[in-house]
């Protein structure tokens, strides 16, 4: 699947919820759906930076030039909402995700639905992904 097929994916998905509690909980839901990042990468040189709750993002590139993301976070939204992202940009070529329109976001209503912290989180998140793919690239 390419990026904009695994966000229209998203959006589909959202858009089967009536509304905003159930959405909330099918990004719990989702959450615990994570690829977690290994304890002994959990130090503060990954954590992001703008996030209200403790967030660490891990990037590795594989051979193919895909970049491979796990990541944790102390907060059951801000888990699910870090999911959605992974979900998006895992195993996308770096090239892809370092110019990558993550549309979903305001499509599905996040960021009027989020606080402004949380959604601050969010960006800081997605900012972070691109980073890694600009490294990488």
């Amino acid at each position: 699947m390419t990026i904009e097929e695994r966000q229209q994916e998203i959006i589909s998905e959202f858009n089967m919820f009536d509304d905003w509690m159930q959405k909330y909980e099918y990004i719990i839901e989702l959450g615990k759906d994570l690829p977690l990042i290994k304890e002994e990468l959990k130090s503060d040189d990954i954590l992001i930076r703008g996030c209200q709750s403790r967030v660490w993002l891990h990037a590795e590139l594989k051979a193919d030039k895909t970049l491979h993301f796990t990541a944790d976070s102390d907060a059951i939204i801000t888990k699910g909402l870090v999911s959605l992202v992974v979900r998006v940009l895992d195993g996308m070529p770096a090239e892809q995700i370092a110019t990558a329109d993550l549309h979903f976001v305001n499509d599905i209503g996040l960021n009027a639905h989020l606080s402004p912290t949380r959604s601050n989180g969010l960006a800081s998140m997605i900012k972070q992904m691109k980073i890694y793919a600009t490294i990488f690239r």
